[in-house]
């Protein structure tokens, strides 16, 4: 069943557009209310955001929605995503929201939600909490209207909370490590576990003013980072998202490292610790061929799911293992938390670094990635990808391919775009087989 609302992370889209209004803010509050009124408890909401300008407008309405349905709500303030995530469940709560687009531009801003264990709802509760956004949710006696509250100790929380998944026999003395919290959710508890942890922090993209969110800075634009790093004579850099599920890192000579190999790090010293479940790892169609084969070369295993963090960890409660993520640098380590934690992995990687002894551009290059080109084509509605001329040219690229290299070519969850992958052994090939079937896509989208 298609959903009108709910994409492959919550709600999201430009603030005061289509759907990210103040009004549908409210509805959201209510429904998602209504949906987890179970029982005669007073029931209770937690609610997170990023730095967003939009932010106060869509945590009032949400608070509105959600006390109108009889919910107490406790306000986290900005605070990162798996934080949310963290405390929803530790406050036995029977909701949480964060209110944030990740790493999109200050604009847009978004919902998520999360059950009372913590981990993002099920396609059927978002079906669900979507009928009930167009009904007219019935509103409570008046002696009935939640309460709100803020809560002054949500950031201390989750920093000790972090800090408890860095070894307890190893500290970050002598490390010069760079944070880059993108002017988002982490500009105060990042910064502050790795001090507290010994590191010599050096900070950027911490001084938040509403619209420089994600703005030149974070994950998906880690070139201030890099040189940084490099200008500051750092041991190693660290790039968080808007909201701080996602990580990417840059080691001392200014080269970016992505999720892929992260994940390999991670998942090579959790076996080398006895401590890999699962024989492997949980990544994406899209992480790239290099990584499936040197886990193999390891004797581990490689589960790909469809893109979205979700589904990944989907996947890993289902088979039981419990390291998964995506090569944009959502990694779920399920020891730890629910969902992907920017900071938690970070802590993983530096835990390495000081073991080995070894520069950063030793310890995490696991692996050569094979070539690999991703492209956006925009169109401007119907469904491309079922036109006969894009499917005859995809069918012509994997034969040309011949099981040399992969294709991924899918609709994006967030944004009108198709997204389409190539990767194989030789580099022009793949560029020619991905602008081929771009302009196909194009072509019958005009």
């Amino acid at each position: 069943m298609a959903r009108k609302y709910f994409g492959t992370d919550g709600i999201r889209g430009a603030t005061n557009g289509a759907v990210m209004t103040a009004e549908m803010a409210m509805k959201v509050g209510m429904a998602a209310g209504a949906y987890f009124q179970r029982g005669d408890h007073r029931h209770r909401v937690v609610i997170g955001k990023d730095t967003r300008l939009s932010g106060y407008m869509l945590e009032s309405a949400l608070v509105a929605g959600f006390t109108s349905v009889g919910m107490d709500v406790v306000m986290l303030g900005p605070l990162p995503t798996p934080a949310v995530a963290m405390l929803t469940h530790s406050m036995r709560a029977d909701i949480g929201v964060m209110i944030s687009a990740s790493h999109n531009p200050f604009a847009d801003n978004g919902i998520k939600l999360f059950g009372p264990d913590g981990y993002k709802l099920s396609d059927e509760a978002e079906e669900s909490i979507e009928d009930l956004i167009e009904q007219d949710v019935p509103l409570v006696p008046s002696g009935k209207i939640g309460r709100a509250r803020r809560v002054d100790d949500a950031a201390g929380r989750y920093i000790h909370f972090a800090k408890s998944t860095f070894p307890q026999a190893l500290r970050l003395d002598g490390l010069r490590v760079v944070i880059d919290c993108a002017n988002g959710a982490a500009y105060k508890v990042a910064p502050a576990a790795l001090w507290e942890l010994g590191a010599d922090v050096v900070a950027i993209g911490v001084t938040p003013n509403g619209t420089n969110i994600n703005d030149g800075v974070g994950s998906t634009a880690p070139q201030t980072l890099a040189e940084t790093v490099v200008a500051s004579g750092a041991d190693i850099g660290i790039a968080l998202d808007g909201d701080a599920d996602r990580l990417i890192i840059v080691d001392e000579t200014g080269a970016v490292v992505d999720g892929d190999q992260l994940m390999a790090m991670i998942a090579t010293s959790y076996a080398r610790e006895g401590r890999l479940a699962g024989g492997g790892l949980v990544a994406t169609v899209m992480s790239n061929l290099g990584l499936e084969r040197h886990l193999a070369a390891q004797g581990l295993g490689l589960i790909r799911t469809k893109v979205g963090d979700r589904h990944v960890l989907e996947a890993m409660r289902t088979r039981g293992y419990n390291v998964g993520g995506e090569q944009s640098g959502h990694i779920i380590l399920s020891d730890y938390a629910r969902t992907g934690d920017g900071l938690v992995a970070a802590l993983q990687v530096l835990a390495e670094l000081k073991r080995a002894g070894a520069p950063a551009s030793e310890v995490l290059h696991r692996f050569d990635p094979l070539p690999q080109l991703l492209k956006n084509v925009r169109f401007a509605g119907g469904k491309p990808l079922e036109h006969e001329k894009v499917q005859g040219v995809i069918a012509a690229a994997e034969a040309e391919l011949a099981g040399r290299g992969r294709l991924v070519i899918r609709p994006s969850g967030t944004e009108p775009v198709i997204r389409v992958m190539a990767e194989g052994e030789d580099k022009r090939q793949v560029e020619t087989l991905v602008d081929r079937i771009c302009d196909v896509v194009r072509e019958v989208a005009a």
